[in-house]
């Protein structure tokens, strides 16, 4: 019997997994190494970037040892996909040495940026062309950032010697010993610098930026042959790099999220919402941003993107600030032992309010608290809040699109929680579907890289192969939850007046 394996590195801001699947999509080996984040004063957030490509290495070894020390052939690893923590930049010169060190997508450094930008009207541009918000949050300000504030930066940019590359560019010139300098559609569409339209980058925001003397990347399909690597000598025949992909996006085609209507939400501290729209983009009106879902040679598919702000958040403060419980587990007894939520609702404002609202003045709110309620209704309502912002996200969504939601996968730790994916399920009055499998961005990016390596023919391949998921459909509770939605809208938009 012929063995077909793939390895997939999902690079993380706190970790990178390495694992090796089988054609099956099952797991067969797997390791972890954690990686260290800089965190300074002013709302600096940085990595070393030799060091990330350090600690893939290091999360490589361990997962090839394991595989080897259980009998795994290495010559039986057919192709490598790769996955990385979105909108994080490395810049560097001519011979490989970077120029600053990684700056990380939770990195705040550009704020003044981004208001000087708006200030120049370039707002309506940008959401055109790339599909995203002026924020801190893409790459591109604060790249305008360093070419403001660092001599270096701006000197090797303005002479043309300055190589810009998100994680997934930086990992690939680097296992590929400066031979390859690429990256994919998703990646792409998260820098502030990609037409959606063109699947190009777009010269005139680059010129509006004052950045046009930067080098970019070759742009290919997500699932592609990007090169060789022998992994700084870790396999005696190199492996073909044939995918690499947005972790985000990796988990939505990790998900099964091969047609419009589709979507995943990663439900953990935040939450994040990416839906499958088809093969066009659609600007939102209603606070999402648009961008590549994923890509393949033969086609590529457009996605909306609403992110929560919090989720597991709020669970955590109830816990940690007012002390309602000493176990997240709890919260699911607690919420199912009182009848309704009597009329209280929480408000998870605590760092503002996200999609579709983006109103990061707001502030946390319990409404509706009696003498007849107890800790365990406070705790229902902050279960209740998260189904309801995903309503919010999802409604938004559809508004924009015309697209029904057909099927919402989810991940993360909350889906522990069987009372709130029920929840979710009677609120959107969908299938909600949560597939056994915790690393669903490693297994997106190896789905993607066993279709150009050979492992799988079709989408039909990998959607026939099933992980036993667990399935939630809408029950009796759906009316009570409809209602409550209603009454959750008019607290929000109250709250907004």
């Amino acid at each position: 019997m012929i063995n077909n394996y793939i390895l997939a590195v999902d690079q993380g801001t706190s970790s990178t997994k390495c694992i090796i699947f089988d054609h099956h999509g099952k797991v067969v080996a797997k390791a972890s190494e954690p990686l260290k984040t800089h965190y300074l004063p002013g709302g600096f957030v940085e990595q070393v970037p030799g060091a990330i490509y350090q600690n893939v290495l290091d999360a490589v070894k361990n997962c090839r040892d394991t595989f080897t020390s259980a009998g795994g052939n290495l010559a039986d690893i057919r192709c490598c996909g790769i996955s990385n923590q979105r909108e994080t930049f490395i810049v560097w010169d001519k011979t490989g040495k970077p120029l600053y060190n990684a700056v990380v997508w939770q990195c705040k450094r550009s704020v003044a940026v981004c208001d000087e930008l708006k200030e120049q009207g370039l707002e309506q541009l940008i959401k055109e062309r790339t599909g995203l918000i002026i924020d801190p949050y893409f790459s591109g300000t604060k790249l305008i950032w360093l070419y403001q504030n660092n001599a270096g930066v701006k000197q090797a940019i303005d002479n043309g010697e300055a190589y810009f590359g998100t994680v997934d560019t930086w990992l690939l010139y680097k296992l590929t010993n400066g031979k390859v300098y690429s990256t994919d559609h998703t990646n792409a569409s998260r820098t502030l610098f990609f037409n959606l339209k063109t699947l190009n980058w777009d010269d005139e925001i680059l010129n509006e930026f004052g950045l046009s003397g930067l080098n970019l990347p070759q742009i290919k399909p997500s699932s592609s042959f990007y090169g060789i690597s022998d992994f700084g000598g870790l396999f005696n025949t190199p492996l073909n790099i044939t995918a690499m992909i947005g972790d985000s996006h990796a988990a939505a085609f990790g998900e099964g999220c091969f047609e419009s209507g589709t979507a995943k939400a990663t439900l953990g501290t935040g939450c994040s919402i990416l839906m499958n729209i088809g093969d066009k983009a659609t600007s939102s009106a209603n606070g999402m941003v648009t961008t590549i879902c994923w890509s393949t040679e033969e086609r590529v598919d457009y996605a909306l993107e609403g992110v929560i702000v919090s989720c597991g958040a709020t669970i955590e403060w109830l816990k940690n600030e007012l002390g309602l419980f000493t176990e997240s587990s709890q919260t699911e007894l607690m919420a199912a032992s009182v009848p309704d939520n009597n009329g209280v609702y929480l408000i998870p404002a605590f760092s503002g309010l996200g999609a579709p609202y983006w109103d990061m003045n707001r502030k946390a709110e319990i409404i509706g608290l009696t003498f007849d309620c107890n800790k365990n209704h406070i705790v229902r309502a902050a279960l209740e809040s998260i189904p309801f912002q995903i309503k919010d996200v999802i409604t938004a969504m559809e508004t924009d699109t015309g697209i029904a939601l057909v099927k919402l996968m989810v991940n993360g730790g909350i889906t522990a929680n069987h009372f709130v994916l029920q929840l979710i399920a009677d609120v959107l009055k969908c299938e909600l579907v949560k597939q056994d499998m915790p690393d669903v961005s490693a297994l997106g990016a190896a789905y993607l890289a066993g279709l150009k390596g050979g492992v799988f023919k079709s989408l039909d391949d990998i959607n026939n192969l099933k992980n036993a998921p667990m399935s939630f459909r809408q029950t009796h509770a759906e009316n009570n939850m409809q209602q409550y939605y209603e009454e959750w809208q008019s607290h929000i938009k109250r709250v907004n007046n």
